[in-house]
């Protein structure tokens, strides 16, 4: 499992998690979870492959949302809900 950790900068509210949370999912391939925080003012990404951070940056073009930072964790030990959300995203492509 790849995991990134993006702070974004324009995250308000719990409405704001969801639309940033749906940027990610729809702009991204191989993204298996995604979690925003606007308290965090962060959303973490786990992804089977290393994201780049220019397609992270893309994935919220004209969204009015900014990415601010970049880490990456990969290579993290799966985690049973990672896995579980593993085999319901392979299950429904």
């Amino acid at each position: 499992m790849n995991q990134v950790i993006i702070k974004i900068d324009g995250m308000h509210c719990p409405e704001c998690e969801v639309h940033v949370n749906d940027l990610f999912r729809k702009n991204l391939k191989h993204v298996i979870q995604v979690k925003s925080s606007h308290i965090r003012k962060q959303t973490l990404i786990n992804s089977d492959i290393v994201l780049k951070e220019e397609d992270i940056n893309k994935a919220l073009d004209g969204s009015g949302y900014r990415v601010l930072g970049v880490e990456h964790k990969d290579n993290q030990k799966d985690s049973f809900s990672y896995k579980l959300a593993l085999k319901f995203h392979h299950e429904e492509a």
